[in-house]
C-alpha cells in the first residue's frame, strides 16, 4: 500500500459525532433510543410482510427488502458508534474499517436502487393495472431485487478498493463516527485524485440512473392520476404513492448533498450531520412512513398481535 520508507497505518481513531465530553452520555442515549426504534420498526416490517398472507404482494416484497437494507445500514454503523462513545480508546482496525465501509456501501447503494424499483412497481400498478400481475410476477420481482444487490456489491467492491488502494502513513484520526470514503481519503498521504473521481462518478451514475427512473415513473403516474375521472380513484392512487414520495425526497436529498459533489467542496462537520440523518434517522423513519398511514400494514399488525395473544393464551 504505502511506500517502503513510510509506516503503514494499522488502525484508525474515530472522532465520533462530537468531541465535547458533556455531550457524550446524552448522545449515547439519544442514539440508543433511535437504534432501538430502528430495529423494532424494521424487524416488524420484515416479520409482517413475511408471515401475513395479505402482504404477499410485490409492493410489500420490496418493502421487506428495504427494511432489511435499513436494518443492515444502521447495524453496520451504530453499535460501533455507541461503543466508542463509552470507551476512551475509540479505535477501529484497518481491516475492520475496510469491512465497515464495504458493508455500508452495499446497503446504501441497495437502498438507492430499491427506492427506484419501488416507484417502478407503483408506476406499473397505476398506469398498467391490467398487466400488473404479468409485469411484476414473482420471478421478475426476485430478479429486480437480485440485480439491486448485484449492483450494490459491485459498487461497494470498486469504492472500497479505491479508498484502500491509497497510502495511509501518518495521521489516522478520522473526523467521523464511522469509516466513510470522504474522511478516509482526507487522511491519505498519496494522490487521491483517482479514487475521488471513481467514487464521484459511481455515486453520481447510481443516483442519476435511479432518480431518472423515479422522475419518469412519477411523471407518468401524475399524468395517469390527472386523467382519472373519479375523485375517489385519484385519492386512492395518490395515497399509494404518498409514503414513497416522502421517503424518496428525504433519502435522495441527503445522498445528493453528501456524495454528488467534489471532495474539495465537502465540509466534514456538515457531512457528519448529514450522515447521522441517513444512517440513523432515515432507517428509523422509513417503517413509520410506510406503516402509520398504511391501512394494510396496520391491519396486518392487528392480526399478528391478535394471533400472538391467542397462541399465548392457549399455551
Amino acid at each position: 500500500m504505502a511506500p517502503g520508507n513510510l509506516t503503514r497505518v494499522t488502525e484508525f481513531i474515530l472522532m465520533g459525532v462530537s468531541d465535547r465530553p458533556h455531550l457524550q452520555i446524552p448522545l449515547f442515549f439519544v442514539f440508543l433510543v433511535i437504534y432501538g426504534l430502528t430495529v423494532a420498526g424494521n424487524v416488524g416490517i420484515i416479520t409482517l410482510t413475511s408471515v401475513d398472507s395479505h402482504l404477499q404482494t410485490p409492493m410489500y416484497f420490496f418493502l421487506c427488502h428495504l427494511a432489511i437494507v435499513n436494518l443492515g445500514n444502521s447495524t453496520v454503523i451504530v453499535p460501533k458508534m455507541l461503543t466508542n462513545i463509552l470507551v476512551n480508546k475509540k479505535t477501529i482496525s484497518y481491516y475492520e474499517c475496510a469491512t465497515q465501509l464495504g458493508m455500508f456501501a452495499i446497503f446504501i447503494v441497495a437502498e438507492v436502487f430499491l427506492l427506484a424499483v419501488m416507484v417502478y412497481d407503483r408506476y406499473v400498478a397505476i398506469c398498467n393495472p391490467l398487466l400488473y400481475t404479468v409485469v411484476m410476477s414473482r420471478q421478475k420481482c426476485v430478479l429486480l431485487v437480485s440485480l439491486t444487490y448485484l449492483c450494490a456489491v459491485s459498487t461497494s467492491i470498486v469504492a472500497t478498493y479505491s479508498v484502500f488502494s491509497v497510502a495511509y502513513c501518518s495521521s489516522n484520526l478520522i473526523n467521523h463516527f464511522f469509516c466513510d470514503s470522504v474522511p478516509l481519503l482526507a487522511l491519505s498521504c498519496s494522490d487521491t485524485y483517482l479514487p475521488e473521481t471513481v467514487i464521484f462518478v459511481s455515486a453520481s451514475a447510481n443516483n442519476i440512473f435511479s432518480i431518472t427512473i423515479v422522475v419518469v415513473s412519477y411523471s407518468n403516474i401524475a399524468l395517469a392520476i390527472l386523467r382519472m375521472h373519479s375523485a375517489e380513484g385519484r385519492k386512492k392512487a395518490f395515497s399509494t404513492c404518498a409514503s414513497h414520495i416522502t421517503a424518496v425526497t428525504i433519502f435522495y436529498g441527503t445522498i445528493l448533498f453528501m456524495y454528488a459533489q467534489p471532495q474539495s467542496r465537502h465540509s466534514l462537520d456538515t457531512d457528519k450531520m448529514a450522515s447521522v440523518f441517513y444512517t440513523l434517522v432515515i432507517p428509523m423513519l422509513n417503517p413509520m412512513i410506510y406503516s402509520l398511514r398504511n391501512k394494510d400494514v396496520k391491519d396486518a399488525l392487528k392480526r399478528f398481535l391478535t394471533n400472538s395473544c391467542c397462541a399465548s393464551k392457549s399455551v
